[in-house]
């Protein structure tokens, strides 16, 4: 499962292939989205909760409210099942994407930051990050990326920055399933299940602020 972006995605994989998968954009109903898109998931495939033996959850780069929402939940279903829970980097979810669907590397995957920022990373392909991922204005990387394709919604988002804009513009549960049952059956560790947010919550408490309750 995956929150970090604006996309509300679930997906059932049995070690081989995606059995089943539900996907919807709305960046403000995470909360309200993912349960009920795990029910539709587990109906579609025809088996129960308990039949899962792994979770794997994006850990973004993404806004603090939407990610924590499938952080927690995949955490709650690690500790009810008693089974483990990975973490994938989103953007490396969106650059396999990318590289089933055709696109050669070197390319960038970019996701809205809000604030006129994109969440960003370099890639030799769909399956190898070059470095770690970063927040910045689109402007002040354009002349890194110069001549690369970009995939997703940050690219689409903002043109002038990044004018080989590529799809899929969100990323799908059903990708990141797949990298992770790759990555496991080679023997790989994944991330553990924490945020990755790049900077501070919008919501911060005052400094200075005045203290109301009695002596």
């Amino acid at each position: 499962m995956d929150t970090a972006t604006p996309a509300v995605t679930v997906a059932l994989h049995d070690g081989t292939s995606v059995i089943a998968s539900s996907g919807q954009v709305d960046a403000r109903r995470h909360g309200e989205l993912l349960l009920p898109a795990v029910d539709r998931v587990l109906a579609e495939a025809g088996t129960k909760l308990d039949a899962v033996t792994d979770v794997v959850v994006g850990v973004g780069p993404g806004p603090y409210t939407g990610l924590r929402v499938g952080l927690v939940t995949a955490a709650t279903f690690g500790s009810a099942l008693s089974v483990p829970v990975h973490g994938l980097c989103t953007l490396d979810g969106l650059a396999y994407a990318a590289g089933q669907e055709g696109l050669d590397g070197p390319f960038a995957v970019a996701t809205d930051a809000r604030r006129k920022e994109v969440y960003w990373a370099r890639y030799e392909d769909g399956r190898t990050r070059v470095g770690e991922p970063a927040v910045d204005r689109p402007a002040d990387i354009a002349e890194e990326l110069a001549g690369l394709p970009v995939v997703g919604a940050g690219a689409v988002l903002y043109p002038d920055a990044f004018p080989d804009a590529r799809g899929p513009e969100h990323v799908a549960a059903g990708a990141l399933a797949a990298l992770a049952a790759e990555r496991l059956a080679a023997g790989r560790e994944l991330l553990p299940p924490q945020p990755l947010y790049l900077r501070r919550p919008d919501a911060q408490v005052p400094k200075n602020y005045k203290v109301v309750t009695p002596k």
